[in-house]
């Protein structure tokens, strides 16, 4: 597995802190099945997909990467405090996107404009792309149905992911990181399991920097 960086949110609000040995069994269970192995691998090609933002645009990756390098971001969604800490950690590493021609595009299944948490602590120029019901995530392995116990206990911090998804299938994103080229070719790939741990943007940008 790559070596990650393990996101600390001390002051994360609500539900999320403090339900650690929960995430240990949901991650164990997901690792045991491979969950997020199938997911595109370095030296693959992405798939070319097209998704809507918030106002309905449609963007394609490959569009996208015809202006420069993309680090595809697969995230939860800004109720998650280990995705908003992902993000405003990419706002500090602003300059080194720059500095490869680069841009943080943002995928979540978040609906009617919820991704505005995450986009207002983005880098500037990032793009934002709906997931409509987590297809992409679900055709690359990189989603998953929550279990009787993490639906039960979500709901009963008042926690409905259908508020955010906009449906109610209780399915998850496992939050993964890739750096793709102007072919949309894997440059560099991050899959954990664990959505506490997050690729490190030391690694991302040393693989911007090998082109």
């Amino acid at each position: 597995m790559e070596q990650s960086s393990q996101l600390t949110t001390a002051a994360a609000p609500g539900p999320l802190g403090g339900w650690d040995p929960l995430y240990d069994r949901m991650v164990a269970t997901l690792r045991a099945v491979g969950a997020g192995d199938d997911a595109p691998q370095v030296g693959e090609y992405f798939p070319d997909y097209a998704l809507p933002d918030e106002r309905g645009n449609f963007y394609s990756l490959g569009g996208l990467a015809d202006a420069g390098p993309l680090v595809l971001s697969f995230n939860r969604g800004g109720w998650c405090p280990y995705c908003r800490a992902e993000v405003a950690d990419w706002s500090d590493h602003a300059d080194g996107l720059a500095r490869h021609g680069a841009r943080l595009v943002v995928v979540t299944g978040e609906t009617s404009g919820q991704q505005r948490r995450l986009r207002q602590i983005a880098p500037n120029g990032s793009v934002f792309l709906c997931d409509v019901d987590h297809g992409a995530a679900l055709a690359n392995g990189l989603a998953f149905r929550c279990s009787q116990e993490l639906r039960a206990e979500y709901l009963a911090a008042g926690l409905d992911l259908a508020d955010f998804y906009g449906g109610s299938g209780w399915i998850l994103p496992i939050p993964a990181l890739f750096v793709l080229d102007s072919a949309l070719k894997v440059r560099y790939r991050f899959v954990d399991a664990d959505f506490r741990r997050r690729a490190p943007a030391q690694q991302v940008l040393a693989a911007l920097a090998q082109g």
